[in-house]
Order: C-alpha cells, then sequence, then structure tokens
C-alpha cells in the first residue's frame, strides 16, 4: 500500500496557497495553477505546509489523497522551478526549427510537418537535432512530447525518428538472405 498522502507538501518561500473549502489556488514565481480537491480528500493548510488525507478509510479514498496530493506537488514545483523534456532527431536531413509559437521538423517526409504550441508551452531548438521543451505544467509538457514523438516514433532497424533524450531503442537486424 502507498503512503504517498502521508508527506506533507513544503512550499518554498514565494509560493502562495490559498484555500477556500476544495479549492486550491496556487500562485509562483512562473505562473498560477487553480485546482479542485476531489471531495473525498481533506486538505489542510499549516503556514507553508500543506496536508493530504482520505475524508474515509475505504481505498479509493486513500488512494485519491495520495493522487492529489502529488498532483499538487507538481503544481508546486511547476511555479517554482517549471518542467522541461528534450527531444533528439536521428536520421538524415531530420531538423527542426522554433518561431515563436510554432515548431517546424523536416522527419523524412515530403513536406515540413509543423506543430502549433499550446498557451503554456515554450520550445527552443539550441542544435538543428534537439527540441526543448518546457512549461509550468508537468502533463502538458510531457503531453507535447508524445504528439511531437508520434510523427515519426524512432523505428528498430536503423534507430531513426524522434525519442526522448536518453531513451534507448532496441535495435533489430535486418533480415537475411
Amino acid at each position: 500500500m502507498s503512503r504517498v498522502a502521508n508527506s506533507p507538501v513544503l512550499l518554498p518561500s514565494g509560493v502562495e496557497v490559498k484555500l477556500s473549502g476544495q479549492g486550491l489556488n496556487i500562485k509562483g514565481a512562473k505562473g498560477e495553477f487553480n485546482f479542485d480537491v476531489h471531495k473525498d480528500v481533506e486538505v489542510s493548510q499549516d503556514e507553508n505546509v500543506l496536508k493530504f488525507a482520505a475524508r474515509h478509510g475505504d481505498r479509493n479514498s486513500r488512494a485519491l489523497a495520495g493522487t492529489m496530493r502529488a498532483l499538487v506537488q507538481n503544481m508546486v514545483t511547476g511555479v517554482t522551478d517549471g518542467f522541461e523534456r528534450r527531444l533528439e532527431l536521428q536520421g538524415v536531413g531530420y531538423r527542426a526549427q522554433a518561431q515563436g509559437k510554432k515548431l517546424t521538423l523536416q522527419l523524412g517526409f515530403s513536406h515540413p510537418v509543423e506543430y502549433q504550441l499550446p498557451d503554456g508551452i515554450e520550445v527552443e531548438t539550441p542544435s538543428q537535432t534537439e527540441v526543448v521543451i518546457s512549461g509550468i505544467d508537468k502533463q502538458q509538457v510531457g503531453q507535447v512530447c508524445a504528439e511531437i514523438r508520434s510523427f515519426r516514433p524512432p523505428e528498430p532497424y536503423k534507430g531513426k525518428g524522434v525519442r526522448y533524450q536518453g531513451e534507448h531503442v532496441r535495435r533489430k537486424e535486418a533480415k537475411k538472405k
């Protein structure tokens, strides 16, 4: 059984949390979140500490308490430091270019792939084969990375495609005659 909900969320300096009923408003240097905590989870605030507890003793309430605690912890981290994921492009002629809120990718198709970035997400291209996606919402950063990767996922024979930095692609041997 997980005990995630038992550890409190520590609020660093510069982060303001307003608790009104089941609603949380988290404000920090990078932005703010509004979040509604599930009705089966009880939230209490003591100065710079948030504590989560299940209202009922059943399994579902305990699981929700841990989930809510993890989500709020990610929001606190997002408004203080932010989140960042890196993608690598592997393949001859594969390159990326960021232009404001648009990412243009050359991925071996007959046309360039243009991806419009949602609000709250920033993109950088330090080199032509590297893409850095950052934002304050961990889920949104991960979703954008997954969508960009889905244009050309890494294939097992030559390893060409878009992959996460540090991702290992299991290679296959080509068919023999």
